[in-house]
């Protein structure tokens, strides 16, 4: 009889009672029978739960290999899949032979059957995906990955590579890590002592890039909608839960579009992923929310099924002042909002998701649309409850001579910038766009608090493990 490989996902369908399966996984767990036979559970990754293998003493290598068979191990199952007799599972597998693979040493393999603290685990990056926790965090962060480009692609955006290395700052913030190839035990150095940068690489300082928006708006200036997705790096010495130096944005840009518009597109991108979210991980989502977070899927349905909140920097200030409570950072008009005050705004006031828009110039980057009052410009940042800003996006300064003013109040060298003034003189349009961190979304449909466990190898200050 020939097998068909199967994955678990599949063999776990009561639609698959019949079929003659080839399975391939790790043992979660292997507990034996006095009635003649062990019972396995076997996982491949395809989904949270585990298919149960029902192994049979008969077989031959039954006392040699099955009884060596311990959490860890890798096998290969030839079998039936047969309706289950037990709760809580469709199916089981007859197994008609069983190879073992790789086996994984009791004493040293460091996922028993026990609970395992976050921290622990992320001392053993390479090993924690192949636990409940981690598995479903690996899930959900491609489930998201592909919604992501689902979302964009069926709205007519062209994805667009944007470059690693670069030379520009976006957000004027020089928390950027410098690439070079020059030797640090004998630099290089110019007439003025200085580093003599023209003979690196590049023949000048070089960064990773921060953001990789100021690239996307060329190809919005040609294309009308365009989206970039891609790892992004800061230098930024924040020990923290929220902050990590490598993590992914997804930074869409579009064309002839004003910030009410780009609001718009803003809300109906991340209802679209946390729908896909709670429909195709309903798995690994009952999972979070009873180990995680109890109240994940209430708040991921209230969001899904709220209009989000427009308010105005201004409004929202009012709102703090009068709010009769005490923050640790006392909110006044010209301050960038922190954590604090975005919770209380989404959990306390207005028990929804906001839009906060039109913040003071002087807190935003530079390529942010001026209004008419000349004291704030058109930013807008989405918050969420539990996690705070989400989104962070605006209306471009599309106006050349602003735009210039703006550089110059950030002390931006303009010969550094002068191809992304020239979209500004070559058939400038109104045009806006969005940033999206993957793993700020990762933490919020997840409820997992701490960044460094929606990160397969989190890069964090001190650390580069892996």
């Amino acid at each position: 009889m020939s097998h068909e490989k199967i994955t678990i996902a599949l063999a776990r369908n009561a639609e698959s009672i019949g079929k003659a399966a080839l399975l391939q996984g790790w043992v979660r767990t292997r507990r034996d029978s006095k009635a003649g036979f062990s019972f396995v559970e076997l996982n491949d990754g395809t989904s949270f739960g585990n298919v149960q293998v029902i192994v049979p003493n008969t077989l031959p290598n039954y006392e040699t290999d099955i009884k060596l068979v311990t959490v860890g191990s890798s096998i290969i199952v030839q079998g039936i899949i047969k309706e289950s007799p037990g709760v809580g599972q469709a199916t089981e597998v007859e197994a008609k032979s069983v190879e073992l693979v790789g086996t994984a040493d009791p004493v040293n393999y460091p996922l028993q059957k026990k609970g395992h603290t976050l921290e622990f685990m992320r001392s053993i990056a390479h090993l924690r995906v192949r636990t409940n926790t981690f598995g479903a965090v690996a899930r959900v962060r491609n489930r998201v990955s592909f919604s992501i480009h689902q979302f964009f692609q069926e709205n007519d955006f062209f994805y667009i590579h944007t470059p690693i290395i670069t030379a520009s700052d976006c957000e004027g913030a020089g928390n950027m890590f410098r690439v070079s190839t020059l030797d640090p035990n004998n630099l290089p150095k110019d007439n003025r002592g200085k580093v003599d940068f023209s003979e690196d690489f590049f023949g000048k300082e070089a960064y990773l890039t921060v953001s990789g928006q100021l690239n996307v708006e060329t190809y919005c200036a040609g294309l009308s909608r365009v989206y970039t997705f891609g790892p992004t790096f800061r230098a930024e010495n924040s020990n923290t839960s929220r902050h990590a130096a490598e993590f992914w944005m997804v930074e869409p840009e579009i064309a002839f579009c004003e910030l009410e518009e780009n609001m718009d597109w803003a809300e109906k991108f991340l209802k679209r992923i946390i729908g896909d979210v709670l429909r195709d991980c309903a798995e690994d989502i009952e999972f979070f929310n009873k180990q995680i977070d109890t109240t994940l899927k209430e708040t991921l349905e209230h969001v899904l099924q709220s209009p989000f909140i427009r308010l105005s920097y201004t409004d929202a200030i009012t709102i703090l002042q009068r709010s009769g409570k005490k923050f640790e950072f006392k909110p006044e008009w010209g301050i960038d909002l922190q954590s604090e005050h975005e919770r209380f705004l989404t959990e306390e006031h207005l028990k929804r998701p906001v839009i906060v828009y039109d913040y003071p110039r002087a807190i935003k980057p530079f390529y942010m649309r001026v209004n008419d009052d000349g004291q704030t410009v058109r930013a807008m940042d989405i918050l969420f409850p539990k996690v705070g800003e989400i989104i962070g996006g605006s209306e471009r300064e599309y106006r050349l001579s602003l735009l210039e003013d703006r550089m110059a109040e950030h002390k931006l060298d303009m010969e550094s910038y002068r191809w992304y003034a020239d979209l500004r003189r070559y058939g400038t349009v109104p045009h806006s766009g969005f940033g999206l961190g993957l793993e700020r979304a990762l933490m919020f449909v997840t409820g997992i608090a701490n960044i460094r466990d929606v990160l397969p190898f989190p890069r964090t200050p001190g650390n580069c493990e892996f």
